[in-house]
């Protein structure tokens, strides 16, 4: 009996630390269909999200209401195995930006929006049920911030960010005879800070952008519900507390904004992500012989972002982007729970200005790249793509 105990005790501890490998940048519209290529070239209130330093680009004021859905397929191949294939899970994402220019260097305002979220929603009879079956992580910025300008060429903004994270695991327990499920949830709150900076570096030409954003320190508290147990393990998996600690990683970008001619606009990011800061995880029951510890050993990761944005008319821009984001996750402790990928992404936009009202609409095709994985007892590989969908509309006080 104990054997099989500790088995289980494996299978919940391994949730959703998987799904630090998903952070969202999908906060924009316009943003989405220049690939997020957004450190040096957001000048509205969205920029809260990219680079808190650029709502000085607001006029006088401007509020920005959104949502970019993605739309993964996504299939893991077992070593000498058959292919299995996830059921379509959508992580709609909303964002709304509010932001006030208080004067000529001056400026304030509120995001929410939602940097890390992520699901997995793999089919019934996927044999690996026990590891893998349904899991949704989602977190919530709200994100009070103000910029100056203390020189005309030079932009500085900082912001506190409050933070709400929840997380739902279902997965099955095997008992050899019969099947059980496990359920866990629960939720928690954080704190941390936002910096940016933009330079200007040749009037009308070029400009250089800056941020960075704290890592988050979370404690997750809710419950775990154990349904179906055998009467021989009904004793130690019973219903109780759960906790889990997690530190969201600390991200920067870097860019520059280039407007070679008139109406033409070309962003290029490079940004990175502290994912290192998961090196372990476990969720911690109120029963200790339930814990488990599991070593996760993630990397630091580098992403690279190109988008391009050309005004056809007064009120009609056309947007282009590409961009390259690898995958943090080792492996060796890539399980299916919240598979990962290097994803290759190309996108296109279109944005439309009837002032005061814009509204900008963005499309990216996401490859998530064949990805190998030799973590034991779940060797094989990880592929599929991705659709993400944005559509933000704004308003404008000049």
């Amino acid at each position: 009996m104990m054997k099989k105990t500790l088995s289980v005790v494996t299978l919940l501890a391994a949730g959703a630390s998987q799904a630090a490998g998903f952070a969202f940048d999908t906060h924009s519209g316009r943003a989405t269909g220049m690939s997020f290529a957004t450190a040096a070239v957001t000048d509205d209130s969205t920029a809260i999200a990219f680079n808190v330093a650029n709502i000085l680009g607001v006029k006088k004021l401007d509020i920005a209401l959104g949502d970019v859905t993605t739309l993964p397929q996504i299939s893991f191949t077992p070593e000498n195995g058959t292919k299995q294939t996830m059921d379509t899970t959508v992580v709609p994402p909303p964002h709304a930006f509010f932001v006030h220019r208080l004067s000529d260097t001056l400026a304030a305002g509120i995001g929410l929006y939602t940097p890390f979220a992520a699901g997995a929603n793999w089919k019934p009879d996927f044999p690996y049920r026990t590891r893998g079956y349904k899991a949704r992580i989602a977190t919530y910025f709200i994100n009070p911030s103000v910029a100056y300008q203390p020189h005309k060429d030079v932009r500085f903004g900082v912001g506190l960010d409050i933070v709400r994270g929840t997380v739902g695991i279902t997965r099955k327990i095997n008992f050899i005879d019969t099947e059980g499920t496990a359920e866990l949830g629960g939720g928690g709150w954080g704190l941390s800070y936002n910096a940016g900076l933009n330079v200007v570096l040749v009037d009308k030409l070029l400009n250089f952008g800056a941020t960075f954003r704290g890592p988050t320190k979370m404690k997750f508290k809710g419950s775990a519900d154990f349904q179906d147990i055998p009467a021989a393990f009904q004793g130690t998996l019973v219903d109780q507390p759960i906790t889990a600690n997690v530190t969201l990683p600390a991200a920067a970008q870097l860019g520059f904004g280039i407007t070679p001619m008139d109406r033409l606009t070309i962003g290029v990011d490079a940004h990175v992500t502290m994912w290192s800061t998961f090196q372990d995880f476990g969720i911690e029951f109120q029963d200790p012989s339930l814990t488990s510890i599991l070593p996760k050993n993630w990397k630091d990761g580098w992403s690279i972002h190109v988008g391009g944005e050309y005004g056809v008319t007064d009120t009609i821009a056309v947007r282009l982007g590409a961009e390259y984001d690898p995958a943090p996750t080792p492996s060796d402790t890539l399980t299916p729970d919240l598979p990962d990928f290097d994803r290759y992404s190309a996108s296109v936009g279109l944005g439309f200005n009837f002032e005061p009202i814009r509204a900008d609409l963005g499309y990216q095709f996401v490859l998530l790249h064949h990805t190998d994985s030799t973590a034991p007892g779940f060797e094989g590989f990880y592929d599929g793509v991705a659709n993400v969908m944005g559509l933000t509309v704004g308003y404008t006080m000049k």
